[in-house]
């Protein structure tokens, strides 16, 4: 019997942490390259062969491939990073030189749908990536998928917090093209089939569920499918990826450097163009799983309702920070108008404005950080957030109070010093949970220094 070794880099992802099993499952022997093996998974981390390096290492490539009869490439570089385009096309022609010099008989990649034409950098570094390793001289396949259905894939995490934190939303135009999905399980079970592929084959292989969906069909079927209730989604055509990415990065946990390649792909259908792959894998037993069903696979693990009670809570207590602040607040006093002002002192006008947006925010990105928190098990941490919004609430109404009622300068000076301080001591925690909460945050905490700028030129004016 030849040889069944298998090397898989990029095994602590989330394909590759899946894919590892079910090959020691067929009987492979699988070998894994990983920077740090203590980030891979310990249910079957002491049943694989490790080689500690990186694949931009030749010679940690060399120790990795020798022997092996496939090599699974499921590497790329769209880390937020930029340039990752010239990275991918690198670390790709390396690893092409290297299983031909090892002589592998197989590599297998995972790459996404597209269209024929000019593509969103993110979709032409994988095809380029794939050119590469199909002229390899190495007997290559490359799998072509959509959006992959599963906790954990960056597509599907996307998908899955629009839809739980957005009961109504706008998104770009584009959220109507079409996309094939398809789920995790279906995708390892190609995988492992490509690994058996008669030598001759060298080429691409589509892979997705029948159905064909929008994004928009997408959330809406999944807030169904999940009990979430219907959800209302517009679209507009001013939107760009950029816009949308950092709206992506304020709620949701992905970050925006790489929801910013992942929206810009979805300008383009992702459909299959042929059906080959039932005849040159052979699908999964009992078929390939339906939207709904794969939808039920990937939320086992989780409670899509969490936002929805976390969000309530939030935007309750910041309601009512807000009404009390409303309520105590009194710019049309005589006293107040009688006041000294410095001239770069903004309109009145502009602070009813300013403020609801900044509520709306602290509501939006705070829930989003005890969310994440929660989810990700740290229980500590959102203990922290929770308390850290617990002791700024007050002080936010508390200032109003101050200034207007007990027309304080000073005093509302070193209030509007303390809101500030315990403003960016929310921005920070929440960080923890992704750049977009602290911006989101941050702005909030940039206003309150402002008032305290304010408050204290106040003082000044009107000793």
């Amino acid at each position: 019997m030849p040889d069944r070794t298998a090397l898989v880099t990029g095994a602590s992802g989330y394909v590759g942490s899946q894919l590892v099993p079910a090959l020691l499952e067929q009987g492979w022997t699988v070998r894994v390259l990983a920077r740090n093996p203590g980030g891979l998974e310990q249910a079957w981390r002491d049943r694989v062969d490790v080689v500690q390096g990186d694949a931009t290492d030749p010679d940690a490539l060399a120790e990795a491939l020798a022997g092996c009869r496939v090599a699974y490439y499921l590497l790329h570089s769209m880390d937020g990073k930029g340039d990752y385009r010239d990275r991918d096309r690198r670390l790709a022609r390396r690893f092409a030189d290297s299983a031909r010099a090892a002589e592998v008989g197989r590599i297998v990649y995972l790459s996404g749908l597209h269209p024929q034409g000019r593509l969103s950098d993110h979709l032409a570094s994988r095809v380029e990536v794939g050119e590469i390793l199909l002229e390899s001289g190495v007997p290559t396949a490359v799998l072509q998928a959509g959006v992959v259905l599963g906790e954990g894939s960056a597509s599907f995490d996307m998908l899955r917090h629009l839809t739980e934190r957005l009961p109504v939303s706008f998104g770009p135009k584009w959220l109507r093209n079409r996309i094939q999905p398809i789920a995790v399980s279906d995708v390892v079970h190609y995988l492992v089939r490509a690994a058996d592929l008669d030598p001759g084959v060298n080429r691409t292989i589509d892979v997705g569920m029948p159905e064909q969906l929008t994004y928009l069909e997408m959330m809406r079927r999944y807030a169904a499918a999940t009990g979430l209730g219907p959800r209302l989604v517009g679209t507009v055509p001013v939107l760009t990826p950029r816009l949308a990415s950092l709206w992506v990065g304020l709620v949701t946990p992905v970050p925006a450097g790489i929801a910013r390649p992942l929206v810009g792909s979805l300008i383009h259908d992702a459909v299959k163009s042929e059906d080959d792959a039932a005849t040159l894998l052979g699908d999964p037993e009992g078929g390939l799983k339906g939207f709904e069903d794969a939808i039920a696979l990937a939320t086992r693990d989780i409670d899509p309702h969490r936002w929805g009670r976390t969000l309530a809570t939030v935007s309750a207590a910041v309601a009512a920070t807000a009404v009390a602040g409303s309520l105590l607040t009194d710019p049309d006093s005589a006293w107040y108008r009688s006041l000294r002002k410095p001239t770069w002192q903004p309109p009145a006008s502009a602070f009813p404005i300013v403020w609801t947006g900044l509520y709306a925010i602290i509501a939006v990105a705070t829930t989003a950080a005890i969310t994440e928190a929660e989810e990700a098990g740290d229980l500590e941490k959102a203990a922290d957030l929770r308390r850290s919004l617990a002791v700024n609430l007050p002080l936010n109404a508390a200032w109003s109070g101050v200034f207007f009622r007990s027309r304080n300068l000073p005093a509302a000076t070193l209030g509007a010093a303390a809101l500030a301080a315990s403003s960016a001591d929310l921005a920070r925690r929440a960080a923890a949970t992704g750049s977009g909460k602290a911006v989101g945050l941050g702005l909030y905490a940039a206003w309150c220094g402002f008032a305290t700028a304010l408050s204290a030129e106040l003082a000044r004016l009107n000793r």
